[in-house]
């Protein structure tokens, strides 16, 4: 009877409540997919046979950073769509009891990579196919081709993974890598690689190892087909064997397999078959390239958000433009503005597009440019640019800062003008995948593997696809970012860890090119600001400025767009064109960014996953 008396009291109360027209507390979404949670570890990526490299791992006994490196090599297996092989990877490593540490994983530019040749090359004759498509490479004014043998760096993946195996890790590289070959040897292609490989086989068709690799038969193949990559799995296999002769009879066997097999790809017969490859081909990448390229353990970059530790990579990346974000964004009341209201997109569209135009005007390689670094980060150099933020208005002016004299804009500041990209589709830069996993042990690995996609040229008999991210430096003079011969070009990659009073908490990351910390920055925020969990997080509406300078292909700026998802009401999308922003609305889920984030409970041990559903991000626990 009891029990028969409280349930009608609560159905009556709950009636009451809504006669009353008061709100009923429930989720704060439906999501499409639940939350992944674990107590063993968490592996979240970019396709459902990357993550299960990395539990296999796990599964094994290895820990977050052994799991992370062997989901980065399968991805770059199979999501060549957006990464591969021969790309780059920033990686940050929180090892229990340690200090967050940045595996560097950018690969210079060659040493023949001077601005002269490119600004010279805009005066050659253009070169176009017999049905008068541009091809890659064609001349554009003082500018550097978004795709072909010109656009590469020094392939960088390789040496991040076995830094960060070496250091941080406890497996051997045939360990890891044993997913990686065996998805070479053949795995069931899906509809994207398919799409892609339909798409851009007019532009690597001319290459006829491309060709060959991904045409096999002269066919494009269907999506279930086994797609083989006979080559690269050779490759691998060959650093395998090398690892296994460097080791015996060493007593620290495992980091000199390590290092033999390094040393097999960076000054060996991977090197010098790439580099006499590229060199034939018209590229300036050359064997004595690779052997002059390592992937440092660096310092991450820091600031304090209302108690919350953020970590991001260095300079080199645009990771800092997150913080000095955050650092203007701590002197307002999100909370109280509501999650995706007029004030609060405006506001966090206003926020961006100042620390965008710094990364803009003052980011680099900081092994070639002085860079004002600390001050970029102070919260007094945020107090002075939070006021440019105007409530009413959109900015339409690129409007950098000036740290050094800690001033809101410098006196010189030169509103930019817009201007569209030009570059074909098919050629124009193909984004990123992510890998985020946290151990038992609260060890924690976020990673932003890119570069070498669809279309690439690929070097031989290597099969190894190589890179464009030298598009991402500019041929400006005056720019911190203008190429240089041995100089990273500065990235858009920018894998995220947060911690909270110094515990391992969150790790995030996500594909997107310049607009990745953009929705790195609204996961976070849904998080802290507005308490939701980790798929709900990744699942709301989001939304981009592209008031910035693109860092690929011809360096678009379009000032005061913003793209903003349909799901967003009507009446903010309206009241934002009110404020002067260019507003373009997109689909439901038409964000090209897909973040995947972990959160983990250090009292319990529970880790937990979202995956963004936009471009079938991945997520499993153990």
């Amino acid at each position: 009877m009891l029990i028969r008396q409280r349930t009608l009291l609560v159905v009556c109360l709950i009636a009451s409540f809504m006669l009353a027209g008061l709100p009923i507390s429930t989720s704060q979404a439906d999501m499409f997919r639940p939350v992944v949670r674990g107590k063993r570890g968490v592996v979240a990526g970019g396709s459902p046979l990357s993550v299960e490299a990395g539990l296999r791992i796990l599964q094994r006994g290895g820990n977050a950073v052994d799991a992370g490196v062997a989901t980065i090599l399968a991805a770059s297996v199979i999501e060549f769509s957006h990464f591969s092989f021969g790309g780059e990877v920033p990686i940050l490593i929180k090892p229990k009891g340690q200090k967050v540490v940045v595996i560097e994983g950018m690969g210079q530019a060659p040493m023949k990579a001077t601005r002269d040749f490119f600004v010279n090359r805009a005066n050659e004759p253009t070169l176009t196919s017999p049905g008068q498509m541009t091809m890659p490479g064609a001349r554009r004014a003082g500018l550097i081709p978004s795709t072909g043998p010109l656009a590469a760096t020094v392939p960088a993946v390789f040496d991040a993974c076995i830094t960060a195996l070496d250091q941080f890790g406890t497996k051997t590289l045939a360990e890891v890598i044993e997913p990686a070959i065996q998805l070479a040897d053949g795995f069931p292609i899906d509809e994207l690689r398919v799409q892609y490989i339909k798409t851009r086989a007019p532009i690597f068709a001319q290459w006829e190892d491309a060709k060959r690799v991904f045409l096999p038969g002269g066919e494009i193949p269907k999506a279930g087909d086994i797609f083989v990559q006979a080559d690269l799995a050779r490759t691998l296999r060959e650093l395998v064997r090398a690892e296994k002769l460097g080791s015996r009879g060493m007593k620290n066997s495992r980091h000199a397999g390590l290092m033999a097999a390094r040393d097999y790809f960076y000054r060996g017969p991977i090197a010098r078959r790439i580099g006499n490859y590229m060199q034939a081909h018209g590229g300036l990448l050359a064997a004595g390239d690779f052997g002059r390229f390592a992937a440092k353990v660096g310092q991450p970059v820091e600031t304090d958000y209302r108690g919350y530790e953020v970590y991001k990579a260095g300079f080199w990346t645009q990771g800092p433009a997150f913080l000095e974000t955050l650092n203007m964004l701590e002197g307002f009341d999100l909370k109280k503005m509501g999650h995706n209201s007029t004030a609060y997109i405006h506001t966090l569209a206003e926020a961006l597009k100042l620390a965008l135009a710094d990364r803009d005007r003052y980011y680099g390689d900081p092994d070639f440019v002085k860079i004002p670094m600390t001050e970029l980060l102070s919260k007094n150099y945020a107090a002075l640019r939070r006021p440019l933020i105007d409530e009413q208005h959109a900015s339409l002016a690129q409007q950098p800062g000036d740290p050094l004299n800690m001033k809101a804009v410098p006196a010189s500041a030169v509103q930019t003008t817009g201007r569209a990209s030009t570059v074909p589709d098919v050629e124009r830069a193909n984004d990123t995948t992510c890998v985020n996993v946290i151990d038992k042990e609260g060890n924690l690995f976020s990673a932003t593997p890119s570069g070498a996609w669809l279309p690439a040229v690929v070097a031989g008999d290597t099969g190894v696809l190589m890179g464009q991210r030298l598009q991402s430096a500019l041929t400006d003079p005056n720019s911190p970012n203008v190429v240089a011969p041995g100089k990273r070009p500065r990235i858009t990659l920018t894998p995220t860890i947060v911690l909270k009073d110094g515990e391992p908490l969150m790790v995030l990351s996500t594909p997107g090119g310049d607009n990745q910390d953009q929705a790195l920055l609204q996961v976070l925020l849904n998080v802290i600001e507005f308490g939701m969990n980790p798929q709900e997080a990744v699942e709301a509406p989001r939304f981009d400025t592209q008031h910035y300078v693109s860092s690929f292909d011809d360096h678009e700026f379009l000032p005061g767009s913003l793209n903003i998802e349909s799901r967003v009401s009507l009446k903010t999308i309206q009241e934002l064109s009110q404020k002067g922003h260019k507003v373009r609305v997109q689909s439901e889920w038409g964000t090209l960014s897909a973040p995947t984030v972990i959160i983990y409970d250090p009292k319990t041990g529970v880790a937990a996953a979202g995956a963004d559903p936009r471009r079938s991000r991945y997520a499993v626990a153990w």
